[in-house]
């Protein structure tokens, strides 16, 4: 699983969706090890790597490494004005992710960032604009789900009325910091957005996932900077609840307090109360008892299981997504899906600073 959430890029079965060449994409804005699980799922899914740009040479020789296929461009225009290419995946600096989405959306491509999405609620409603105006897709890696098998096969156990209607989905998201390895970014939270925004973001997308909730409000969030003192805008610790359109609440918690013991970089779990039974994710790790991951715990009125899922299940994701840019569909994500997702984690950020002020 490795020991660094930075590099956290998971590898699975090839699956195409689509035949060689219909899907050309290219990789931008290399600031994050995740673009890394981006492409990865994308390629698997039958897309084609063409192309490649950063501005940093580095970044684009070690990329190149893991995709030899990819051509380095000059710029990012000499990677938008090939009328071919249909995605831009990229993972740039969290506050740059929004403007880089419209420019990419507005030379007629779609996208696909690197979770956050944004830091800053105007930065949501100026994506809003830009894809209602541009009809392009603005898509999100939020891999605490996307690319986790046992999470993916939870979201298909309650589609199956297997727990009944969720009422309450618990989301715990610790994260070795490793601030020796960190890019100077990373500290600074204007750039990074909080830590709501920023790797909560993926606890709000499950919450309505997993709920089928369209809405919901923030009743409480705090951040807080417990042992960290050297750098003083980073937010080590922070925690929300909500209460979804539906009547489900959520509970999060995310850290950056990994212990160095841990043979991954964080404990990820996800505990999902039904009416007719519950949910555990062990998501990376069961802990002194199996160092692998993608473990599923499920109780029902008739049944206890242990489901053990990795290679098992896939990650249906990447393809819906293609498919999705390709034909005009909305299975993979609804574009409203990610913007509420986003702007919960805003929401959060936004109470959890005043709370802090």
């Amino acid at each position: 699983m490795g020991k660094e959430g930075m590099t956290y890029a998971p590898v699975g079965k090839p699956k195409p969706v689509v035949k060689p060449g219909e899907f050309p994409f290219a990789a931008a804005a290399l600031d994050h090890g995740h673009i890394y699980g981006q492409c990865n799922g994308l390629v698997e899914a039958g897309g084609e790597l063409r192309y490649v740009y950063d501005p940093d040479p580095e970044k684009v020789k070690t990329f190149l490494e893991s995709y030899p296929e990819a051509k380095p461009m000059e710029s990012l225009d000499a990677i938008l004005e090939h009328p071919e290419i249909k995605m831009v995946a990229a993972a740039a600096i969290p506050c740059d992710r929004g403007p880089l989405g419209i420019r990419v959306m507005e030379a007629g491509k779609d996208y696909f960032t690197d979770k956050t999405p944004f830091t800053e609620m105007a930065q949501l409603e100026d994506t809003r604009a830009a894809v209602a105006r541009t009809g392009r897709k603005y898509m999100v890696y939020f891999s605490e789900r996307l690319h986790v098998e046992c999470a993916m096969h939870a979201g298909d156990l309650i589609e199956e009325g297997v727990i009944g209607d969720v009422v309450q989905v618990l989301g715990l998201g610790p994260h070795r910091l490793s601030a020796d390895l960190r890019p100077p970014w990373f500290f600074r939270k204007a750039q990074y957005g909080g830590i709501l925004t920023d790797i909560g973001s993926h606890q709000f997308e499950q919450f309505l996932h997993f709920t089928g909730a369209k809405d919901a409000e923030v009743t409480y969030a705090r951040v807080a900077n417990y042992a960290n003192a050297e750098y003083p805008e980073l937010e080590d610790f922070g925690e929300a609840a909500l209460v979804a359109d539906n009547g489900a609440s959520n509970y999060i918690r995310v850290d950056w307090f990994t212990p160095d013991a841990l043979p991954t970089w964080g404990d990820g779990r996800t505990v999902i109360l039904g009416t007719k039974g519950t949910i555990e994710l062990r998501k990376y790790i069961n802990v002194a008892t199996d160092q692998t991951g993608e473990h599923l715990f499920l109780v029902t009125e008739d049944r206890e299981e242990h489901m053990e899922l990795s290679g098992k299940v896939g990650f249906k994701f990447f393809g819906e997504m293609i498919l999705d840019c390709l034909n005009g569909t909305e299975k993979a994500m609804t574009q409203e899906h990610v913007f509420k997702a986003a702007e919960l984690c805003l929401l959060a950020q936004e109470m959890a600073d005043k709370r802090d002020a």
